[in-house]
């Protein structure tokens, strides 16, 4: 496997040179809650000599990949089985009590997406998988079995924002009353058929179908509601986190927990602000930046990012 090919990090110089300030400092533990296959690690482990990372995932076959990849770098790269929202426990269990910094680069990853066996991929037959961690877990296949007619309607339509949501749980039901549906060329099959043509004209039918199924078995957006104000307050004085957001959906959650960090808590109509309502954090851009047209032409996967960045500027009282 040609890693450096398959693997190219989404705004890398960008992610550098927000977290530079924290990861330059002597010393200075750094987390990467969505490692993978260590692309971002391995920049900030070259270009910080002091730095130690902590990488976390919840793939396993990611964590092997990563462990290969980053061994050259000894003990200043650390790994961790777990999901991210387990992030606080997972900083305390290798001995540390804050981080200086912390990287998110959410979705799923260039390893999941290429491996056709994983199931991802609605353009490559495969068993109806999806999951991040392949060691545990209810599959695509378990909940296009045993989900009722309305849950499947609600996935499609609040995880994946379908319009047509009503018409495929539909006609997934009736499908399975002929047979299980356990590939993902049987579920495509599936949504194609009950998508009017001029729709299937105005991109693949079963991508959003896809999407709302991956984020229901790896319960993304419930794991990131709780991993994002976890990692903030790992975060010590001058700490700061960068996420990198690839759908609205996660890129709402990010913008809402850190829209409420960088807001004073101070009651309305107060003539002046203590100091113990002053926001904890500050942001480092201006709304969510994007890749640049030049990164996006060279990189695909970097189309739809929205980077958003903070820094602790305040502890807790």
């Amino acid at each position: 496997m040609d890693i450096e090919r398959i693997h190219t990090p989404v705004m890398l110089e960008r992610t550098l040179a927000l977290l530079e300030p924290a990861l330059g400092r002597d010393g200075a533990v750094a987390v990467d809650a969505t490692l993978g296959m260590g692309g971002h690690t391995a920049a900030m482990l070259e270009r910080f000599p002091s730095l130690t990372v902590i990488g976390l995932d919840r793939d396993t076959d990611a964590l092997s990949i990563a462990r290969e990849r980053l061994a050259r770098f000894g003990d200043r790269a650390r790994f961790v089985h777990t999901v991210y929202d387990g992030i606080a426990e997972a900083v305390a269990a290798e001995g540390f009590a804050e981080v200086d910094a912390v990287l998110f680069d959410l979705g799923v990853s260039s390893l999941q997406l290429d491996r056709a066996e994983r199931g991802f991929a609605y353009s490559k037959d495969a068993p109806l998988d999806m999951r991040m961690d392949g060691t545990a877990g209810r599959t695509a296949a378990d909940i296009i079995a045993t989900y009722s007619e309305v849950e499947l309607r609600h996935i499609f339509q609040d995880f994946g924002e379908e319009k047509l949501s009503g018409r495929y749980a539909k006609a997934i039901v009736q499908a399975r009353d002929e047979g299980p549906i356990t590939r993902s060329a049987e579920l495509v099959s599936i949504i194609t058929a009950a998508t009017p043509v001029a729709v299937q004209r105005q991109g693949h039918p079963a991508k959003r179908v896809f999407q709302a199924l991956r984020i229901e078995v790896n319960e993304e957006l419930s794991v990131l509601q709780r991993a994002m104000p976890a990692a903030l307050e790992t975060l010590n004085l001058g700490g700061r986190i960068v996420v990198l957001a690839y759908q609205s959906l996660e890129d709402r959650i990010v913008k809402r927990v850190l829209q409420s960090a960088t807001t004073s808590s101070a009651p309305a109509g107060l003539p002046m602000e203590l100091p113990e309502h002053a926001p904890r954090f500050k942001l480092l851009v201006r709304g969510a930046e994007l890749a640049s047209e030049a990164e996006q032409a060279e990189n695909p996967r970097a189309k739809p990012v929205r980077l958003r960045a903070a820094e602790r500027v305040r502890r807790d009282s």
